[in-house]
């Protein structure tokens, strides 16, 4: 379906560009949906408590190593329906266009969240559309 997508808006003739991506909404499902997928290895980068945190019933004391565990958001059934199933469905909406899920953070959240993130974004949907519109698989 995406090599579809990408054969209808791009054509075989001219490379994928940013523009594209408005008009390519199971792409770029496709695209965030391969990024909630849970990976081996650490996801983000330890934070430190600045405080005793009260959370969930338990204290956190003060100047604690937290490492924040972005699969358990992202494979949470409370925030995605069928969270153990790839399903670019996850970001588009009954009309098939693309929608952002507030419990998606391939790059972390909050002020400490990746600044590379633009970029990522932009080079993650041109490669893969780029690959994808000069090889079939």
């Amino acid at each position: 379906k995406v090599q579809e997508e990408i054969d209808a808006v791009v054509g075989p003739v001219r490379t994928p560009c940013m523009e594209d991506r408005l008009r390519m909404p199971y792409t770029n499902a496709v695209i965030h949906e391969l990024q909630r997928i849970p990976r081996a290895g650490i996801e983000s980068f330890p934070r430190m408590t600045t405080q005793d945190v009260e959370f969930r019933g338990h204290t956190i004391p003060k100047d604690t190593t937290i490492i924040p565990l972005l699969s358990s958001v992202h494979m949470d059934p409370t925030q995605w329906e069928n969270p153990k199933e790839v399903d670019p469905g996850h970001f588009l909406d009954e009309k098939g266009n693309f929608r952002k899920h507030e419990a998606f953070m391939a790059f972390s959240a909050g002020k400490r969240m990746c600044p590379g993130e633009a970029l990522a974004r932009m080079e993650l949907f041109l490669f893969l559309t780029t690959l994808l519109q000069s090889f079939s698989f």
